[in-house]
């Protein structure tokens, strides 16, 4: 189940709009009414609000600038489904989301439908500049927010005892890619940042030089079978390879292994998309935080990857997989400007107590990423699909 979404050169942007929204919808089709609500946790939010917020952005940021006279589809729909924009005004505190069982998931839909039917409108043969930019922001926006309905899911799911299976194709056991061999590459100056035509989000920017000294990088994940080594050495006790926000970590919230593992007399198994199944020792470990990754990596008396060490190096190697934790904390590259307006507070503003991971995951939609492309969280999350590739 993967999207078309990256925009074709002789595809017009209605029909790249087309593409992306409807495979949101797609994404929708596995589930009950039931599963559109809950809200375990802050980080994960429902289904039914990620719908939501993805329509609300092209009503909030296009349709109600660019259409004269545009009616909204429900007043209550700015505050109820802005995420962060503190310019646009109030909105739903993060952790309530999965309160908000009105309006109903039938009435999100209809919302969907008379936004769309609004944009198809205004996605002409002439669309003029900044209209065509923001839609392609929007779109871009969307397509994280796809990966995020399927992450935010499987949280929501792993708690269920019963375990329950959103499709049963994407258990995403497949082995780790590459041959578990160091690619030497040369110091110096380099060049990193986006370069050349097409989207990019603005944290990408500006294009600038790093020096670098030599180093080797894994052409591989760390699999799981090689981080059950680091739990059975007893890693997970050992502080002295834990920074010390780490280590306070793990013991506040007891850590034995990673996210949605679970062990019994039949050895270790992990909870997938597509249920509860048997751990693949050759898979790429997955939902491992930032403190796991970087812990492991001291235990392997090796490294993260700085994020311009991975950038460089991407040419030579698989990736895709998993996103890659970097040794780099997200801050703005020289340069750096944030848009006029609501836009700016995209990226700029959460430059702070992130860490930067590169690459992609299975579940980000196909074409949505580049070397370039500066993913962050905080050090602890664990729900995305997260992983581990070495340096030395």
């Amino acid at each position: 189940m993967q999207a078309t979404s990256k925009q074709d050169p002789s595809m017009t942007l209605c029909a790249f709009y087309t593409s992306v929204r409807s495979y949101t919808e797609k994404l929708c089709e596995p589930l009950e009414t039931e599963d559109y609500i809950p809200q375990p946790v802050i980080d994960a939010s429902p289904p039914k609000w990620n719908i939501a917020h993805t329509t609300w952005f092209f009503e909030e940021m296009v349709l109600k600038n660019f259409v004269p006279d545009y009616k909204v589809f429900d007043e209550n729909f700015s505050f109820l489904f802005n995420s962060y924009y503190n310019s646009i005004g109030d909105r739903t505190a993060r952790d309530y989301r999965g309160a908000i069982s009105r309006p109903t998931v039938k009435e999100v839909f209809e919302y969907r439908k008379y936004v769309d039917e609004k944009m198809a409108d205004l996605l002409g043969d002439d669309v003029p500049a900044e209209v065509r930019d923001l839609v392609v922001l929007g779109l871009n926006h969307e397509q994280q927010h796809q990966e995020l309905f399927l992450t935010d899911l499987k949280y929501t799911f792993s708690l269920n005892p019963l375990f329950p299976f959103y499709d049963s194709d994407l258990a995403f056991d497949e082995s780790a890619s590459g041959k578990g061999k160091f690619v030497e590459v040369r110091g110096g100056i380099h060049e990193i940042g986006h370069n050349g035509e097409g989207f990019c989000f603005d944290n990408e920017l500006s294009r600038h030089k790093v020096y670098l000294e030599d180093f080797a990088i894994s052409d591989r994940l760390v699999t799981n079978g090689e981080f059950i080594e680091f739990i059975d050495a007893g890693g997970y006790n050992d502080p002295m390879l834990w920074h010390s926000d780490g280590w306070d970590w793990v013991k506040q919230n007891d850590v034995v292994s990673p996210l949605y593992w679970h062990h019994d007399d039949s050895g270790w198994r992990h909870y997938t998309l597509a249920g509860l199944r048997d751990l693949p020792m050759d898979a790429p470990v997955t939902h491992v935080s930032y403190y796991e990754a970087a812990a492991f990596a001291e235990w392997k008396g090796c490294c993260l990857p700085t994020e311009f060490e991975w950038e460089i190096a991407s040419s030579q190697l698989e990736w895709g997989q998993r996103w890659e934790w970097t040794n780099s904390a997200y801050l703005p590259y020289p340069g750096f400007k944030k848009a006029a307006g609501a836009v700016g507070e995209y990226n700029g503003k959460f430059m702070i107590n992130q860490m930067v991971l590169r690459g992609a995951s299975v579940v980000t939609p196909a074409g949505h990423s580049r070397p370039s492309y500066r993913n962050f969280f905080n050090p602890h999350l664990r729900w995305q699909f997260t992983g581990i590739r070495l340096v030395k």
